[in-house]
């Protein structure tokens, strides 16, 4: 019997007001997202690459349709209850490395755990564990200024994974780092995001993607369009 799948968008839509008249982003989309699938959106800036993340998170709330996680639907739930499965369920990667810059990279990556409520002996081996694959455990006691830009979003990814999410979301993670620097910070989100079974999903114009995703569709005139990858 095939597993039901992590992420399921049935005849999603999204129309914002301008003020003047009603702008439609996207019509009734369907897609599903396998659970361990590495998905990446490409798309122009302002295609709606960003507004579908958020609505998969759970952060926008569709005009119709619906957007079930693991059989949960993310618009029925009250807004305390999203919130609460969005910490649990859901990790995030942006652009900007979103780090705190008065705390240090182990008390970064403590907050999503004390958050959930994660015994103090869990949460200093799921820090241990998670720095050690991403070749960190050198900057536990450091803070942000003290890192190269991309150790800031490899740190970034360990806080997006530390709490155990069954998705990753990530929004141009890589979009403030070097050509190499992304090279080696997608290699390892990758790398990362499989040895644990998460399900990533990824908006990027980066093209290095296309050898390393298991789908790759783009964001156009409100519709998803599949790329071929090999």
């Amino acid at each position: 019997m095939t597993p039901p799948p992590l992420i399921a968008l049935c005849d999603l839509s999204k129309t914002y007001n301008d003020g003047t008249a009603a702008k439609p982003v996207f019509t009734a989309l369907n897609l599903e997202v396998e659970k361990g699938e590495f998905l990446v959106l490409l798309g122009r800036s302002g295609s709606g690459k960003s507004t579908l993340l958020n609505l998969i998170a759970g952060l926008d709330n569709p005009s119709s349709g619906k957007v079930l996680i693991d059989g949960v639907e993310l618009s029925a739930l009250a807004d305390t209850e999203r919130t609460l499965f969005r910490r649990r369920h859901i990790g995030f990667v942006f652009q900007a490395y979103s780090l705190i810059p008065t705390l240090s990279v182990r008390e970064n990556l403590s907050l999503p755990l004390e958050i959930n409520q994660t015994e103090a002996i869990e949460a200093n081996c799921r820090i241990g564990n998670v720095l050690e694959a991403l070749a960190l455990s050198d900057t536990i006691d450091r803070f942000p200024e003290q890192l190269s830009g991309g150790e800031q979003q490899r740190v970034a990814i360990a806080r997006a994974l530390v709490h155990d999410p069954s998705l990753i979301l990530a929004d141009e993670p890589t979009g403030n780092l070097d050509l190499e620097t992304s090279r080696q910070v997608l290699s390892m989100l990758e790398q990362v995001t499989r040895s644990r079974n998460k399900t990533l999903i990824m908006a990027t114009h980066s093209l290095e993607v296309l050898d390393i995703a298991d789908r790759v569709l783009t964001v156009h005139d409100g519709k998803l369009v599949e790329v071929p990858t090999r």
